[in-house]
């Protein structure tokens, strides 16, 4: 599903008009101002309960390896974003 789908299946299930469907999921889920990136950038967890939650992972600054010159290079420290999958969801997903 992609982002036009989910606004159409948002319009329908709640019975928005498209323009304010997606006016509710790019609040959520716009890179810049949604909800989620803006709690994300500002160091919080999102925990939808059920469903699951949106956090950031750290990894320190580390040494590797070019695996096609296998020369040591310096890999520099990022943040990453990661979802991990609530009991519910897993569960109505089939999964144990």
């Amino acid at each position: 599903m992609n982002k036009s789908e989910l606004v159409q299946q948002l319009a329908s299930r709640a019975d928005l008009s498209r323009a304010e469907a997606t006016k509710a999921v790019d609040a959520l889920f716009s890179v810049e101002n949604g909800i989620i990136a803006e709690a994300l950038r500002g160091g919080d967890k999102v925990q939808i309960t059920g469903f699951g939650s949106f956090e950031t992972k750290k990894r320190e600054a580390r040494k590797g390896r070019n695996p096609r010159t296998g020369k040591e290079i310096n890999i520099a420290a990022s943040t990453s974003a990661a979802f991990r999958i609530g009991k519910r969801l897993k569960d109505a997903l089939g999964g144990s």
